[in-house]
């Protein structure tokens, strides 16, 4: 294994000088044998966004190539979103389910206003820099009027396009807007499987075993179809289909004959057509759009349905389409944190390694993203890995207990909130936050009170730097290190050091920086100067602005 490089890089913050980074001096890397010119493993390393480990590989080049992974454009402007409002607002806020069947009645979905802007101000009270919808959840029910479904706000009441609601009131607050288009799709079950395993579950409740939530409301739903076509899974053959699939009266014919709208040519199976063109209906009426997101649940993978996406087919059209959208489990995109939590690990990489090539499937990382170990040397020199890549980690949760808005829970509170964000975005990873809008289509005043403090306490506390606002000594109990990630993410290790009474005194270490690492203390500390030690990396690090925050009221 390639000897660690250890650096001792003090960056020394004096009472009114600027936040220079020192430049850092490292050790040669353990000596080796150059590989022969000509050959993959001759070549210098350049930065990019994703290589291939190669079978000529040392140890020390496989770790120099990953101190050399850096963000795409759209990975790095995401970063620095460093909150996105989650909504999840759909069929299931009138069902009052956390997930459909794919059954429901289109009617059942009927709010009495779609106040997109009422969202938008609570959520930019909150400190929000990008939002999200659940455009197509599990039950397949899609928010705007899709040519390819009937289950969708078509057939609701007064049919409203609330993807187009919300994509207006994002754009005119200011905000970056992101989708979630589910992969899984109850509305598209087979029918005839459908009556089979209904008729089963309730074989199954007679023996008085056990049913799954996917179970308990198919059972509810009784003896209604699946509302779509019957294309999940249902063993089509995959053939040269046309994307955009025109439909008789096609308000797109003429743009794509004129070739102002793009096709793409692909080979695919009935869902996956289906799934093709919901995407492409997005992009190109609704963008531009920041995230994709794609949810990896599959609810009926263990009843005996599932439905074998080409998902290269997928990530190809959206960077066409939209070459700077970062896709949630997609290549060079954003990866789930491995909870539901909200926080993120105390050793959070962006530089993971794979088996696979990313672009091949969803998500790909060779160990699970709940492994606590995502990212280490350890995990990057296994045998088996072939591929590394910036893939940064989103960290999710709901405000409330459950993701869709039901009338008995209650939010989190402000503290709740600030305590998330500071293991989030304090840990490396963007924190995706979900609010979600009530039946009245508004977000409660609870709810509304929370974001409101939550964001008034984020902007107190780390909106300004405690040197700003007068001479030292400083007064501070939290410490914001930064690298300039778009040299990558290297620093493996590092100590804060304080000049306290005259003499310098160890207050705060930890593993990983990345973006941001914030680094509470026990008790705060009033300091002349504050310097940070690299003690581990993987290379030269380039570090960003370290500031001090006091988390209470002077």
């Amino acid at each position: 294994m390639a000897r660690r490089t250890r650096l001792l890089s003090a960056l020394a913050l004096a009472a009114a000088a600027a936040l220079v980074p020192v430049q850092a001096t490292a050790q040669p890397a353990a000596h080796q044998r150059p590989a022969p010119p000509g050959t993959p493993c001759g070549a210098p390393v350049k930065p990019a966004s994703q290589m291939t480990v190669e079978s000529c590989d040392s140890p020390d080049r496989i770790i120099e190539k990953a101190a050399n992974i850096v963000p795409t454009p759209g990975q790095l402007a995401w970063q620095q979103r460093e909150v996105t409002a989650f909504t999840h607002f759909g069929m299931n806020t009138f069902t009052d389910r956390e997930w459909g069947s794919g059954t429901e009645d289109e009617k059942l979905f009927a709010p009495k206003a779609i106040d997109a802007d009422q969202w938008m101000r609570a959520y930019k009270a909150a400190g929000v820099e990008q939002v999200m919808l659940t455009a197509k959840h599990h039950d397949g029910f899609v928010l705007y009027p899709s040519r390819y479904t009937d289950h969708s706000v078509a057939l609701s009441p007064g049919s409203p396009d609330v993807v187009a609601a919300y994509v207006k009131a994002a754009r005119k607050a200011g905000l970056k807007v992101g989708l979630y288009l589910s992969p899984s799709d109850g509305a598209e079950l087979p029918h005839a499987w459908h009556a089979r395993w209904v008729d089963e579950i309730r074989a199954k409740q007679a023996e008085g075993e056990p049913l799954s939530l996917p179970e308990r409301m198919a059972l509810e739903d009784g003896d209604r179809a699946p509302a779509g076509e019957g294309r999940f899974g249902n063993g089509s053959p995959v053939t040269e289909r046309t994307i955009p699939t025109l439909v008789p009266g096609d308000d797109r014919a003429a743009a794509v004959r004129s070739g102002r709208l793009p096709t793409f040519r692909v080979k695919a199976d009935d869902y996956d057509t289906y799934y093709l063109n919901q995407l492409y209906e997005l992009f190109t009426q609704y963008g531009p759009i920041e995230e994709l997101w794609l949810d990896g649940a599959n609810p009926w993978s263990g009843s005996g349905i599932t439905q074998n996406y080409d998902v290269k087919q997928w990530f190809d059209m959206v960077k066409a389409l939209s070459p700077n959208t970062v896709v949630f489990q997609g290549p060079q995109g954003v990866r789930w944190v491995g909870n539901e939590n909200g926080t993120a690990r105390e050793t959070e990489w962006s530089v993971t390694p794979h088996t696979t090539d990313p672009w091949t499937g969803l998500g790909s990382l060779p160990n699970d993203s709940t492994d606590p170990d995502i990212g280490s040397r350890d995990r990057i020199l296994d045998p088996t890995v072939n591929y590394l890549q910036w893939y940064p980690a989103e960290a999710d949760v709901s405000i409330r207990p459950g993701w869709f808005h039901h009338g008995n829970e209650k939010p989190k509170t402000p503290a709740q909130l600030m305590n998330l964000y500071e293991k989030s975005v304090g840990r490396n990873a963007s924190l995706l936050l979900n609010v979600p809008p009530n039946r009245d289509g508004r977000i409660d005043d609870a709810d509304v009170a929370s974001l409101t403090a939550f964001g008034s306490d984020v902007r107190r506390i780390y909106g300004t730097d405690v040197r700003k606002q007068g001479p030292a000594p400083y007064t501070f109990d939290r410490i914001a290190v930064r690298e300039d990630i778009r040299h990558g993410q290297r620093v493996e290790r590092f100590a804060v050091e304080a000049r306290v009474g005259g003499r310098w005194q160890r207050i705060a270490e930890g593993t990983t920086i990345g973006h941001r690492r914030i680094l509470s203390l026990a008790a705060p500390v009033t300091a002349t100067s504050v310097r940070v030690k690299v003690l581990e990396s993987r290379a030269a690090p380039h570090l960003g602005a370290t500031t001090l925050h006091l988390s209470t009221t002077p």
